[in-house]
């Protein structure tokens, strides 16, 4: 607990608590965040309320830079009809997010061994060929499409960003203010290893597991707007935990930045009703 500087017992930290304040708001300052604090925003769908201290022009300059890293490391694949499925099911999913100010792409990276996709600020998406085994058909394809394109719409890369951005400066400020009541350096090193996991494990990994479920909330919609069966989203992940129980892959929730597939499972069935109200097949 931060102790009020005209408090009895605290007169002999004042200079500590000045300086303390005075490099807290270089860090502020530093960082960029002072004239964007109040940049607040409304994530699609659920409404709920996101601090992101990040332009979009901004944003979307640093994915489309990743993406084109990435994309500079990785082979391309040349199977004519997946990457025809994956153009047709992104270009349904991308109409459906209305979001024409995106310059959509969708990319096939030729890797059996990664299941995986991603997509990054703009509208830049990118396929891991391992990941189709598991998707199987059309609509298995646009529940991945679906959840990795409401990452982007729902600017869930920029808020990450923003929220290191603020747990930085908050250990930093950890830092000086240990500095400043005169702890060694061992038991300095000690608080802000302890500050830093519990800043991992009770908001950085939390917040996350929100952002993965509001991904899959959302690309369930666009994907019933699309005309796509939103029940193939929760059949993908049923097939996910088994490949996940053949692998022998069993990471504890609150270690992971993912929901557990029961827990995805349970949510998508939670959330289904919703987008069956407004899916129309094609």
């Amino acid at each position: 607990m931060t102790r009020d500087p005209s408090s009895p017992g605290s007169a002999g930290r004042l200079p500590g608590m000045r300086r303390l304040r005075s490099v807290a708001a270089v860090l502020v300052l530093t960082l960029g965040l002072g004239p964007m604090l109040v940049s607040c925003e409304t994530a699609p769908i659920s409404g709920r309320s996101q601090l992101i201290l990040l332009s979009p022009s901004d944003e979307m300059k640093l994915g489309l830079q990743a993406y084109q890293e990435i994309l500079k490391k990785e082979r391309l694949s040349t199977d004519p009809v997946q990457t025809a499925l994956l153009a047709r099911v992104g270009a349904r999913i991308a109409a459906a997010t209305g979001r024409t100010d995106f310059q959509w792409e969708f990319k096939l990276i030729d890797n059996d061994k990664m299941v995986n996709a991603f997509a990054l600020p703009g509208g830049k998406v990118a396929v891991y060929t391992g990941i189709l085994p598991i998707t199987r058909d059309e609509a298995g394809l646009a529940a991945v499409i679906g959840h990795e394109v409401a990452h982007a719409t729902a600017r869930h890369g920029a808020e990450r960003m923003s929220q290191g951005l603020l747990v930085q400066a908050g250990l930093a400020a950890g830092a000086i203010a240990a500095g400043a009541s005169g702890r060694d350096s061992a038991s300095t090193q000690a608080l802000l290893g302890a500050l830093g996991a519990g800043a991992t494990l009770g908001v950085i990994l939390p917040f996350s597991r929100l952002q993965e479920t509001e991904a899959d909330r959302l690309g369930m919609t666009y994907m019933a707007r699309a005309g796509y069966d939103p029940r193939a989203a929760r059949d993908l992940w049923v097939r996910m935990a088994e490949t996940s129980a053949k692998m022998g892959r069993s990471t504890p929730e609150w270690m992971s930045t993912h929901p557990s597939n029961a827990s995805r499972i349970r949510d998508i069935e939670a959330m289904l009703p919703e987008a069956l109200a407004i899916y129309k097949p094609r």
